[in-house]
């Protein structure tokens, strides 16, 4: 995967002291130029680089001029430090060449020892390792001789950072240790502290977790007692990303935030860059993908901001996989083909390297197998051409994962093989550990459960020896998948729950946004579960997992808010005893969806396809009723799946008015009609028998995935009779979200309504990069709400008076609030959602999810009377929306849409749902007979099947 910032602390290039540059002399222009060097120094010191450049040119000018050879031998030194900083690493290396020429002219071995030392430091960052090493073991070789104990570290501390970075942790053991040696015998702690922080590195990179944690600490606290800023932030960093790979995500975004802010604090823009990928690749590998993208663009900017090309090499590349992993191939393509062309301009063959691993994943990912081979065997002979095991080691394991995709299991294991013997030949028990797991997916995908078996269980066995809970995590899964193919459940159970205890481990400390991320990476292991329970026949337990893989970092939200806070809240996913007690309490039938998916032969390549779909039913009298829909001959006779089935369903309902702008539908009723009868015929017809016969009879469905977008009123049976003539209906995002809001409805405390309608609308871009236009009117909302208002007991706010300050005032005193105007869609990050407002002052005028969500309400009911305020993103967490912020903030019932409702029929749905609301408080069976009677006026059921009730009915 992407190559990211150095994780080592070099030892830097020698700065010529004022005391080397200057010497005695009456002559002015030398004394000139020994000034101007002076200046320059002070000027380096500080960071002014580029002040300082124009200092040692003049000098060197000067020196040139009055035939001062040591005095531009000299300069040129500090020349060739000035571009290393810069980053101009070809230009240090010449500068540096001429200053070794004028030492050896005058058998000047301290000042030849120095000047090949930084021609190695040079080489070592251009990623020419072989004359990194020639240079500094000349400069090694040159101070021994000339007794030169500073010298001497400094080059086996080089020399110590080179091996590290090829892989050869052995030797890098062995230079560094000898380092520490000279550094403690000079006293000098700065080098102590670098070298004992290599050294922690060194073991890290073997998996010696206990050595390397116990060097690492004693560099920090060497560090911190001689204040050396920059080595302690590195160490932070380091501490950091171990415990991110142990899986302790929270300790680890803790530590990497503690080093950015000390990179901050010192202004070391190269430490914060570094801090802001690191802090990224967590974010990506969380699945939290929006924060993760952010900060690799922070990166990316401060790279671009202080011109080092390797550090924007290493932004563009981290970017590069973000929208790789986003699924965004065009994008990521162009962010590392940028960064190839940087990388291949300094030269940066390290980055190159990575790079064109990467972009090889691209091409594997988007179906150009042999595009893929091309780039990962470039990147596999530039890794070999500089000795850098750990980039070969990766690009062997992706040529074996491109042949697998390939089907070409002879030459997959052949290369997994070459990693393996890699990984173990620098004793990196990490990549020994994934190699095997690879090897065990090789031959399981030949059905040799067998032998894959046994190379997950290597790689979990290798995972807990080394502490890397992430693969222990991933080795469970993939043995519970094996075992469950080859038959053997019980051993199958058992060590998938035993990677979902592990999974649910690492989502504690995470914020909402990144537990929902991460918990949609995690689903898998959950719907696995589900297959080998019902294998035997344990539906009831099924059931459970079902449950507990859905909403659980909306549960723990919700719980939370409920404690005020109180710290974090985890509440157990519910029992199967419990989950009958909820049934009972809502006086509810609960109807539960899961989608299951599975491996198959399609056209001779293994694809993952949707495979049934399961459904349990829970009555109110404890009764659990389990049944399963064939959801294959979707994709095998069809040439569809459910996600399709469910948009070309809505699609050809045919909606119009209230939406934005002028959006124009295509309505085909006979196509509707057949769409919502064969969802009818996946949905509900396997579980028709056991649904209530009286139609008061409440009926709470729970969907997942795309059918969190279905209009389940709407569904037609094959009499053409839709499922809201038979029953009362309502949804929720998981069985436990109805026990919270449960809890919520016995909270409430408003008073007054709050009625909206027609704001004075803002103005909004139709999409992104176009400008802003104002929102159409909606004159029907404003209708509707002057109809509802006098029901409320209240005064609507019309026009102008709707203002978003106005409204924000009045929110938190409501007890029943109703918006009537435009609702904004935002599908991708969900809390950008937002609802229309009148604009005041600074304000846009649009109440986003986002803002809701940090509300306290204390409504009973919010009804949102607009367009696509059910939608946003859909995830293993429900929808992220204005829904979810609505609850999260307190509110026990909210009422949204499915799609962009017309004007007109939505004024009357809604005067008639209040009506009956005053005669019975059940808003769910008030929301039913407003269907009704809207049916009959407007048969289409864009017209009156929008509106879905979430939560509570009372």
């Amino acid at each position: 995967m992407a190559t990211l910032s150095t994780s080592f602390v070099l030892n830097l290039p020698i700065v010529f002291t004022a005391s080397q540059v200057l010497a005695q002399t009456t002559d002015e222009r030398k004394a000139e130029a020994q000034r101007l060097s002076q200046q320059g120094i002070q000027q380096l010191n500080t960071g002014q680089f580029q002040a300082a450049l124009q200092s040692f040119q003049q000098a060197l000018i000067i020196y040139q001029e009055i035939k001062d050879r040591k005095g531009e031998g000299q300069s040129l030194g500090n020349l060739g430090l000035i571009y290393f900083f810069l980053g101009e690493y070809t230009k240090a290396i010449d500068y540096h060449q001429q200053d070794l020429v004028i030492a050896r002219e005058f058998n000047d071995r301290l000042g030849e020892g120095q000047a090949l030392g930084n021609l190695g430091l040079a080489y070592y960052v251009l990623g020419n390792y072989g004359k990194a090493i020639e240079y500094e073991q000349q400069h090694l070789t040159i101070a021994r001789q000339i007794n030169h104990r500073q010298g001497e570290s400094n080059a086996l501390g080089n020399l110590g950072s080179i091996y590290l970075a090829q892989g050869d942790y052995a030797k890098a053991v062995e230079y560094l240790q000898q380092v520490l040696l000279i550094a403690r015998e000079l006293q000098d702690s700065l080098s102590e502290g670098k070298a004992l922080a290599n050294l922690g590195l060194a073991y890290i990179y073997q998996s010696d977790f206990t050595q390397g944690l116990d060097f690492l600490e004693k560099s920090l606290i060497l560090a911190r007692k001689i204040q050396d800023r920059q080595t302690e932030g590195m160490v932070i960093r380091q501490l950091g990303n171990i415990y991110i790979n142990q899986g302790d995500y929270s300790k680890g975004i803790d530590y990497l935030q503690k080093s950015l802010k000390i990179a901050q604090e010192i202004q070391e823009p190269n430490g914060e860059a570094s801090a802001f990928t690191d802090l990224g690749g967590v974010f990506l590998r969380t699945g939290d993908y929006d924060r993760a993208i952010d900060y690799f663009q922070q990166s990316l900017t401060i790279a671009r901001q202080i011109k080092n090309p390797h550090t924007e090499v290493n932004s563009l590349m981290s970017l590069g996989l973000g929208y790789f992993t986003l699924g965004d191939y065009a994008r990521a393509n162009d962010y590392l083909q940028s960064g190839l062309q940087i990388a291949h301009n300094i030269p940066s063959l390290p980055g190159e390297a990575g790079i064109l691993n990467n972009l090889g994943l691209i091409s594997d990912e988007i179906g150009q197998p042999t595009q893929a081979i091309e780039y990962h065997q470039q990147s596999l002979i530039i890794a070999r051409k500089i000795k850098d095991l750990n980039t070969e080691g990766k690009a062997l394991g992706n040529l074996g994962l491109a042949y697998f995709e390939l089907g070409d299991y002879g030459k997959a294991i052949d290369y997994q093989q070459q990693w393996l013997a890699i990984a173990r030949r620098v004793r990196d028990r990490e990549s020994e550990g994934k190699t095997l797991g690879n090897l065990g997916n090789i031959y399981a995908a030949q059905q040799n459960y067998t032998k894959g078996i046994e190379y997950q269980q290597q790689w979990l066995a290798i995972a807990r020896e080394i502490k890397d809970t992430t693969s222990e995590s991933a080795a469970l899964n993939n043995l519970g998948n094996f075992f469950y193919k080859s038959g053997n459940f019980v051993v199958a159970e058992k060590s998938l729950l035993e990677s979902i205890g592990l999974k649910e481990s690492f989502r504690g400390g995470l914020d909402d946004s990144a537990k929902v991320s991460i918990f949609d990476i995690q689903s898998h292991t959950y719907q696995t579960l589900q297959q080998v329970l019902i294998a035997q026949n344990k539906t009831d337990a099924a059931l459970e997992i079902a449950e507990r893989g859905r909403a659980r970092a909306f549960v723990e939200l919700i719980s939370s808010r409920l404690n005020n806070n109180n710290g974090e809240t985890k509440p157990k996913s519910p029992t199967i005893d419990q989950i009958k007690e909820i049934a009972k309490l809502q006086n509810s039938t609960l109807v539960q969806y899961s989608i299951i998916g599975d491996d198959f032969q399609v056209a001779g390549k293994k694809q993952f396809k949707e495979s049934e779909l399961y459904i349990w039913v829970v009555k109110p009298t404890g009764e659990v009723t389990f049944r399963k829909a064939n959801l294959k001959p979707l994709w095998q006779k069809d040439k569809t799946n459910l996600d399709e089935l469910v948009i070309t369903s809505r699609e050809s309902i045919g909606t119009r008015g209230r939406g934005i702008f002028d959006i124009s539908y295509n309505p085909n009723a006979p196509k509707a009609e057949n769409n919502l009868k064969r969802l009818h015929e996946l949905l509900i017809k396997p579980i028709a028998d056991v649904l209530p016969t009286k139609a008061s009879d409440k009926v709470i469905f729970i969907p997942q995935g795309s059918l969190f977008l279905v209009p389940f009123p709407a569904l037609q049976d094959e009499n053409g009779q839709y499922l809201i003539e038979k029953h009362t209906i309502l949804t929720s995002p998981s069985i436990q979200v109805l026990q919270l809001t449960r809890q919520q409805r016995n909270l409430v405390s408003g008073k007054d309504a709050l009625v909206v309608g027609n704001p004075t609308m803002p103005k909004f871009p139709p999409k992104i990069g176009e400008p802003p236009r104002q929102l159409p009117a909606l004159p029907g909302a404003e209708k509707e709400a002057k109809a509802i208002a006098p029901l409320l007991k209240t005064q609507p706010l019309i026009g102008k008076q709707a203002t978003k300050s106005a409204v924000l005032q009045l929110l938190p005193k409501a007890r029943i609030i109703h918006l009537a105007t435009h609702g904004l869609l935002d599908d991708i990050q969900g809390l950008n959602s937002a609802i229309a407002l009148t604009p005041s002052g600074k304000d846009n005028g649009l109440l986003t999810a986002n803002e809701i969500f940090d509300l306290k309400l204390n409504a009973e009911l919010v009804v949102l009377s607009a367009c696509d305020t059910g939608r946003g993103r859909i995830t293993g967490d429900g929808v992220i929306g204005l829904s979810r912020s609505l609850i999260s903030a307190g509110v026990p019932s909210v009422m949204v849409s499915l799609w962009s409702v017309p004007d007109a029929p939505t004024a009357s749905l809604m005067t008639e749902f209040y009506q009956n609301l005053q005669k019975n408080p059940d808003k769910a069976q008030a929301l039913r007979q407003a269907m009704l009677i809207t049916m009959k006026q407007h048969p289409n059921p864009r017209d009156w099947a929008a509106f879905t009730l979430i939560g509570e009915a009372e």
